[in-house]
């Protein structure tokens, strides 16, 4: 099993800044990815940014130069800092991992969702 603990999310003024952090643990073989989905009201879960483990980072377009993706040395946990943010960044934020629990056993593992309010 896999536990994602989410953390870093509330209610900011656009232009203002958040960070959230997500840290994995449970029995984990090999991490493939680690990043942050987002869901607003009535829209589909959309990607926001993912870093795998050969450290190629992907952003969604509406993000880059915004937003910035980090990990920790031991790269089960992850950093999002949200800079410049715009009340269309608000949504429910949900960390994501990809990876295996054995040589085949593979888990696709979701956090809890921690909400993002941009809105003066």
């Amino acid at each position: 099993q896999v536990q994602l603990v989410e953390s870093g999310g509330g209610l900011v003024q656009p232009g203002g800044s958040l960070t959230l952090s997500c840290t994995a643990s449970g029995n984990l073989f090999r991490i493939i990815a680690m990043g942050w989905y987002r869901q607003a009201p009535g829209n589909e879960r959309e990607l926001v940014a993912t870093v795998n483990a050969g450290g190629a980072w992907n952003y969604a377009e509406s993000v880059k130069g915004r937003f910035t993706l980090s990990r920790d040395n031991a790269g089960n946990t992850v950093y999002l800092q949200m800079n410049n943010l715009k009340p269309e960044d608000t949504a429910v934020y949900y960390c994501n991992l990809r990876g295996y629990l054995s040589y085949v056993d593979s888990v696709d593992a979701w956090g809890q969702g921690t909400l993002v309010t941009v809105s003066s």
